[in-house]
C-alpha cells in the first residue's frame, strides 16, 4: 500500500511536468495559426493571382500557341509565361505583407478585439514575433510554394501539348529548372525575409503606435526626412539608402530596378558579409521591440 501510494504522486508528478516542457512554444504556434484564420488574404491573394496567371495561360498563351505553326515558335510561346507568373505571385505576396503589416496591430485596438487577446496567457512578445513571422517567414515560404505548383502546371500542360505536336519534350524537364527553383527560394529567403526586414518592422511599429491612417503614418515619415536632407544639404542620401534597400538584391543589386528578379544575386558569403544585413536585422529587432512595448501600454482606439 506505501508503495501504491507512494508512486501515485511520482505518477501525477511526472504528468505535470510533460505539458509544461511541450507548451512553451505552443502559444507561438497558436497565435501563428490564428493569424492565418482572421487573415485569408495572406494565402487567398496569392492563390488569386496564381489561378488568374493559369487562366491567362490556357487562354491567352494555348490559343497562340496551337495557331502557331512553327513549333519552335510554339514551344517558345509556351515556355515563357513561366518567368511573368513567378513575378506575379512574388509581387502579390510582396504586397500581402505590407498592408498586413499596416494592420497586424492596428486592427486588434480599432475593433477593441485586444482586450480579449490580452487576457488570454500570451505575452504582448509572442503576439508581436507571431505577426511578425507571417511577412518574415509565412508568407515567402507560401509564395514559393505556389510558384511551384503553378510553374509545374504550366509545365505539363506545356508537355502535352508539345507531345502533341510530336515535339520532343525531354529537354523541358532540364536541371536548369530545378536549380532555377532553388536559386527563387534561395531570393525568397535573402531578400523578402531578411534584406526586406526593416520594412515589416517599421510597418509593425506604426501599426502598433497610429491611432489612424496607418498608411500615412508609415510613408510620411521618410518622405519628410528625404525632403529636409533634400533642402537643408541638397543630397538623396537616405533616399539612396531606401532605394539600395528596396532594390532587394543586397550588395550585388546595387542600382538595380529589377526587385523581383531572383538572379539578382547569388553569393550567399558576400551577402551574408555585407554590413547592410546585420545593420537592418538591429534595426529590425528595434522595430519589433518597440511594437511590443507600445502593445503592452496601448489600449483600443
Amino acid at each position: 500500500m506505501n508503495t501504491q501510494s507512494n508512486a501515485l504522486p511520482e505518477s501525477f508528478e511526472s504528468q505535470r511536468i510533460v505539458p509544461a516542457t511541450t507548451s512553451a512554444t505552443r502559444p507561438f504556434y497558436w497565435s501563428v495559426r490564428r493569424e492565418l484564420w482572421e487573415n485569408r488574404s495572406i494565402y487567398i491573394a496569392p492563390l488569386a493571382v496564381a489561378a488568374v496567371a493559369l487562366f491567362g495561360y490556357l487562354i491567352a498563351t494555348m490559343g497562340y500557341a496551337m495557331s502557331t505553326a512553327n513549333l519552335a515558335q510554339r514551344r517558345r510561346v509556351l515556355e515563357s509565361p513561366y518567368g511573368l507568373a513567378t513575378s506575379l505571385i512574388m509581387a502579390a505576396a510582396f504586397l500581402v505583407s505590407i498592408f498586413y503589416s499596416l494592420e497586424a496591430l492596428h486592427s486588434e485596438r480599432r475593433d477593441r478585439s485586444i482586450l480579449f487577446w490580452k487576457s488570454l496567457p500570451v505575452s504582448d512578445l509572442t503576439t508581436v514575433l507571431s505577426k511578425a513571422s507571417i511577412p518574415l517567414f509565412v508568407l515567402p515560404l507560401l509564395a514559393f510554394a505556389i510558384v511551384v505548383v503553378t510553374v509545374s502546371i504550366m509545365l505539363v500542360l506545356t508537355t502535352l501539348v508539345l507531345m502533341g505536336s510530336g515535339v520532343g519534350v525531354a529537354t523541358l524537364w532540364k536541371p536548369t529548372l530545378y536549380q532555377m527553383g532553388l536559386m527563387l527560394l534561395y531570393h525568397l529567403i535573402t531578400v523578402h525575409m531578411l534584406w526586406y526586414a526593416p520594412f515589416y518592422g517599421w510597418l509593425l511599429l506604426v501599426s502598433a503606435w497610429a491611432r489612424r491612417a496607418t498608411f500615412l503614418w508609415a510613408f510620411l515619415p521618410p518622405v519628410a526626412i528625404g525632403g529636409v536632407e533634400k533642402i537643408a544639404f541638397n543630397t538623396t542620401h537616405f533616399f539612396d539608402m531606401l532605394r539600395y534597400r528596396f532594390a532587394g538584391g543586397g550588395p550585388e543589386a546595387a542600382g538595380s530596378d529589377n526587385f523581383l528578379d531572383p538572379m539578382t544575386h547569388f553569393t550567399p558569403g558576400r551577402f551574408l558579409a555585407s554590413p547592410g544585413l546585420w545593420i537592418g536585422l538591429l534595426i529590425t529587432a528595434a522595430f519589433i521591440a518597440g511594437a511590443v512595448r507600445l502593445r503592452r501600454h496601448q489600449g483600443p482606439i
